[in-house]
């Protein structure tokens, strides 16, 4: 397998699962990782000075970076995943920013990823894109200042999620762009387009200007490169050929085995940033 010589790492809310939360930074790191990425690690929008505190903590003490973090985006398995975009929640979204800029200014943090959210009952579908686009931009100019980048992603699934190709996810970054807010840039995960059925060499022809963040997973299945259909090494060269020099990180779950096993496919002098 041709292994593109870019910089790789885990999501560590869908590897490294073996262990609790707080001991996944450290465990990446003894995997050979210089960098990580989570989704929101807290229960709550707002969680408690503590459980902050230990999840920085536990970043800083493994020595690695953390590169990518969601926002507060609700259930992801439920109804009302993707708070910024439900009226009845968008407050819950609005609370989390200054949390999530905080950690974002104390760790590095570079990209930050807003679930759009579902389509729900009751709402008029434009409704929901102009607060979208309200939420986005306050998120924007929440982590401004920690020279961060709000991430905008295509989801696949049986849930009614509006963003299904990489055109619907760079329309909704072009919309905000156009609304004030600059730093707000597409997430190119191949898993969920590739599941979606887009054309994923037409999405890095098309819209390779707007990627800011690169998601990996097999195609079916969601499991290791190698483990499904999809061409993933062949669209990171491209990606590579054209200048991308971003992260690329590994969400998918481990089809064989635990975490280490399924890294087989990466050598361990491949992990690091160098």
């Amino acid at each position: 397998m041709n292994r593109p010589a870019m910089r790789y790492l885990p999501n560590c809310s869908l590897l490294f699962t073996e262990l609790p939360l707080l001991e996944r930074p450290a465990a990446a790191k003894a995997a050979g990782f210089d960098a990580v990425e989570f989704w929101w690690p807290f229960a709550e929008a707002v969680p408690a000075d503590a459980e902050v505190e230990a999840f920085v903590t536990a970043i800083s003490d493994a020595g690695v970076a953390l590169v990518g973090l969601n926002f507060f985006a609700g259930d992801l398995a439920g109804p009302d995943c993707g708070v910024l975009s439900l009226p009845a929640r968008s407050p819950e979204f609005r609370e989390n920013l200054a949390v999530a800029a905080s950690i974002a200014g104390r760790l590095g943090v570079r990209g930050l990823n807003a679930l759009y959210g579902n389509r729900v009952e009751g709402v008029i579908p434009q409704e929901q894109d102009e607060l979208a686009t309200e939420n986005l931009v306050l998120a924007a100019e929440a982590v401004a200042a920690a020279g961060a980048t709000v991430l905008v992603e295509p989801i696949s699934g049986p849930k009614p999620y509006p963003l299904r190709t990489a055109a619907d996810a760079v329309a909704v970054v072009d919309r905000v762009r156009a609304a004030g807010a600059p730093n707000v840039g597409f997430l190119f995960d191949l898993f969920h387009l590739g599941a979606n059925g887009d054309d994923l060499d037409e999405a890095i022809t098309r819209h390779f200007d707007v990627i800011a963040h690169v998601q990996i997973a097999d195609v079916p299945g969601r499991g290791e490169p190698g483990s499904g259909e999809l061409d993933l090494m062949g669209r990171l060269q491209t990606l590579q050929d054209k200048g991308y020099d971003g992260w690329v990180a590994l969400e998918y779950k481990p089809s064989t085995g635990d975490t280490a096993e399924s890294l087989h496919w990466l050598p361990r002098a491949r992990r690091g940033a160098a």
